[in-house]
C-alpha cells in the first residue's frame, strides 16, 4: 500500500457544490481532514485554514462554511484525492497539518469525479476514470467497432487496418504530389528527348495549350531541362546575361538555386555548379555553388519578349546557355535545344492509383534522406519502400484506388474552396495568393506553427517552380502571382459566360503583367480556338480606356469591341486565371493598386 502511495504525487482537487467561480479561486493553503482508506489510496478530505475563512475572506467561495467532517464523510466545500510528494505513509497523525499546495493542483468549476468505493468497477480495487476505458461497442464514421474487455473482435481489426492503410493512402498523395509532379515533369520531359543535361527544352514560340502543364504561361520563352547528378556528377551551367527569372528544384520539388535576374548572377550572367547530395570532392573557384538533396534536378529559365515577340529571348538562350557536366568542361557537349511548341505531351501527375507508381520511381531512384523519416515512414505503410518493389496485393490495390480518390477530390478541395485565412490578398476583392504566408517552404510564423500542409498542396496542385523569388517581396526583381476563381458575386466561373476584368492604369511593374486562363480539370492552359488563352502588356496590342486602364474581356464569343482584350472561354467548362507581375513595383506590395474583380456583363 506504501509503495502505491508513493506512485500518487499529483494532487487532484475536486470542487462539490461549487459557483461558476470556483475555478479562478484557488487558496494558497488547505487542511488535510478526515484521513481514510479507499482500495489501495488514502483519500483525505480538505478545507482551508480558519483564517482564510474569516469574515476577510470575503472573496473565498469557503467563507461562512465549515470544515466539520464526520467519521467517513468528506470536508465541506473542498475534497480531494491527494497525497503530498515524497510521503510514504498518510495516517491521522496528518490530521489537521496545513499544507500548501503545488502550482498543478487544479480546482475544476463543477464536479468531474467523486472517488468513493461505490466507483470501482468490478474486477479493480480503485476507481478508474472512464476516460480511460474503452467501451465494447462504439458506432463510428467507418462502421461498428466491438471490443471484449478492451481487445478488437478480428472483424473490427480488419475494419480498422483497411481504415488505417486508407488514411495512410491518403496522406502520402497529400504529402507528396510535390514529388509525383517533378517526376511526371521528368517523363514529360524525357518522352521529347530531353535524356541528357545538354538536351533542353525551348518553347521557342511561346508555351501554347497543346500539352499539359501546370499553370504555365504563355509570356516568356521558357528552357527547361533536368539534370542527373548521380550519373553526371557536378552540373555546370552557364547562364547568359539578359536571362528572366530561372531556378533549380530538385525531385522533391524543393528550392535548389536562383539563376537570372533574382539569382546571384543578377541578370547579368554567370557560371553556376550544382552539386550532388553528399559531394565531398573539390569545388573549383569562379560558380555560383549550390548543392541538392537529390539526383534528379529540374532547371526552369524564361526569357522575356522583346516588342512583343520571343526571337530575342530565343536567340539568347540558343547562343549563350550551356549545361554540362563539370568533368567535361574542357570539352562539353554541344546543346540541343528541341522545340516543343505545339507539341503534345503531358507532364502532370497522375490523379488515380498510378499517383503511387510514380511515387516510387522518385523513392527508388533517389538517395534514402531525399525526404525525412517520418515521410518515409507513411510511404512504406502502404508498400512504397526504398530498395524493394512496388507490388501491393489486391487489397492494397483497391484502398489505394479509394486513397487516390480521395486525396485528389481534397486536393481539388484546398484549392477551389479553401477554408482557412491567409490565402485572400485583399479584403474586398476574390483574388487570392498561391504562397500563403508569403514563404516558398510553407512554415506557418517562421516554423513555429509547423508546416502549413494545406498551403503547400495548394500550391503545388495547380502549379510549378518553387522559388522565394514567387513568394518574397523583391521590388522590381522577382515575379508576383494572383489567382481568381470567383466572379465579383462569389460564382465559379461558367465558361459560357461574358466576363470582364479591370486592371486600372499605371500597372505596377517593371517588365510586364499578364493575364491567363486555365482549365479547372487539368489546370493547363486552356484550349479554345486560341492557342495563347492569355493577354499581357508586353505585346503592345490592348486597347486602353480613356483613364489609362485596361478591360479583359472573357466569354465563349468573341466581343463587338475590344477583340483585342478578349479571351475565349468554352461553353459548358468551368475555368480559372492567373494574374502575373514580372519586376513587380512597390504599389503592388502595398495594395495602393490592386486588380478590380472579374465581373459578370449582362445586358
Amino acid at each position: 500500500m506504501a509503495g502505491l502511495a508513493v506512485l500518487a504525487v499529483i494532487l487532484v482537487f475536486i470542487a462539490i457544490n461549487l459557483t461558476s467561480d470556483v475555478s479562478e479561486y484557488k487558496p494558497e493553503e488547505v487542511v488535510i481532514e478526515n484521513i481514510k482508506p479507499v482500495g489501495e489510496v488514502y483519500i483525505a478530505g480538505v478545507s482551508e485554514p480558519e483564517a482564510a475563512t474569516s469574515g476577510a475572506a470575503t472573496d473565498s467561495p469557503a467563507a461562512d462554511t465549515t470544515a466539520d467532517a464526520g467519521e467517513g464523510e468528506w470536508s465541506s466545500p473542498l475534497q480531494a484525492r491527494m497525497l503530498p510528494a515524497g510521503l510514504d505513509e498518510l495516517d491521522d497523525s496528518w490530521s489537521g497539518v496545513t499544507f500548501s499546495p503545488p502550482s498543478e493542483i487544479w480546482f475544476p468549476s463543477d464536479m468531474e469525479m467523486l472517488m468513493t468505493s461505490e466507483q470501482v468497477p468490478n474486477g479493480y480495487n480503485t476507481p478508474i476514470p472512464s476516460k480511460i476505458l474503452t467501451p465494447d461497442h462504439v458506432d463510428s464514421r467507418i462502421g461498428p467497432l466491438d471490443f471484449v474487455d478492451g481487445v478488437p473482435t478480428a472483424e473490427t481489426g480488419e475494419r480498422l487496418f483497411d481504415h488505417l492503410d486508407f488514411l495512410r493512402g491518403v496522406e502520402v498523395f497529400l504529402n507528396c504530389i510535390p514529388a509525383a509532379s517533378m517526376e511526371a515533369m521528368r517523363l514529360g520531359c524525357a518522352s521529347q528527348g530531353v535524356d541528357a543535361c545538354h538536351k533542353v527544352l525551348i518553347m521557342d514560340d511561346l508555351l501554347d495549350s497543346d500539352p499539359m502543364f501546370l499553370t504555365g504561361n504563355t509570356d516568356t520563352v521558357y528552357v527547361a531541362g533536368f539534370m542527373d547528378l548521380e550519373r553526371d556528377g557536378p552540373v555546370v551551367v552557364e547562364i547568359p546575361p539578359g536571362c528572366g527569372p530561372g531556378t533549380v528544384n530538385d525531385a522533391w520539388f524543393r528550392f535548389v538555386i536562383d539563376m537570372g535576374g533574382p539569382g546571384p548572377d543578377q541578370g547579368k550572367g554567370g557560371k553556376y555548379l550544382i552539386l550532388p547530395p553528399g559531394y565531398d570532392g573539390d569545388v573549383p573557384d569562379g560558380y555560383f555553388v549550390a548543392t541538392s538533396r537529390s539526383n534528379s534536378n529540374w532547371i526552369i529559365l524564361r526569357g522575356f519578349l522583346v516588342d512583343g515577340k520571343p526571337d530575342a529571348a530565343t536567340k539568347m538562350f540558343t547562343e549563350g546557355l550551356k549545361i554540362y557536366p563539370l568533368t567535361q568542361a574542357d570539352d562539353p557537349k554541344p546543346m540541343e535545344f528541341i522545340s516543343s511548341t505545339g507539341c503534345l505531351y503531358n507532364t502532370i501527375h497522375a490523379n488515380n492509383a498510378e499517383f503511387y507508381d510514380e511515387l516510387a520511381s522518385v523513392i527508388e531512384r533517389e538517395p534514402i534522406d531525399v525526404i525525412d523519416p517520418e515521410t518515409r515512414g507513411l510511404m512504406a505503410a502502404i508498400g512504397i519502400y526504398k530498395d524493394k518493389p512496388f507490388a501491393p496485393d489486391a487489397r492494397m490495390r483497391k484502398l489505394l484506388v479509394e486513397a487516390a480518390e480521395v486525396g485528389n477530390g481534397t486536393a481539388r478541395a484546398i484549392y477551389f474552396r479553401w477554408r482557412e485565412d491567409g490565402a485572400m490578398l485583399y479584403d474586398d476583392r476574390k483574388w487570392h495568393t498561391f504562397f500563403i504566408g508569403d514563404d516558398y517552404e510553407w512554415l506557418r510564423d517562421e516554423g513555429r506553427g509547423g508546416r502549413h500542409l494545406d498551403a503547400r498542396t495548394m500550391f503545388f496542385y495547380v502549379a510549378t517552380v518553387n522559388t522565394p523569388a514567387m513568394a518574397w517581396k523583391l521590388v522590381g526583381i522577382g515575379s508576383q502571382y494572383a489567382g481568381s476563381d470567383l466572379d465579383a458575386d462569389g460564382n465559379y466561373f461558367d465558361g459560357s459566360q461574358q466576363y470582364r476584368l479591370r486592371l486600372p492604369a499605371d500597372a505596377p511593374v517593371k517588365n510586364f503583367w499578364s493575364i491567363c486562363v486555365y482549365d479547372t480539370q487539368t489546370r493547363s492552359e486552356l484550349q479554345t480556338g486560341q492557342p495563347l488563352p492569355s493577354r499581357n502588356s508586353a505585346k503592345g496590342e490592348l486597347e486602353l480606356n480613356t483613364d489609362g486602364s485596361v478591360d479583359i474581356l472573357f466569354g465563349p464569343e468573341p466581343p463587338a469591341e475590344l477583340r483585342n482584350n478578349w479571351i475565349q472561354t468554352v461553353p459548358g467548362k468551368g475555368w480559372f486565371t492567373v494574374l502575373r507581375l514580372y519586376g513587380p513595383l512597390e504599389p503592388w506590395y502595398d495594395k495602393s493598386w490592386k486588380p478590380g474583380d472579374v465581373e459578370v456583363i449582362t445586358g
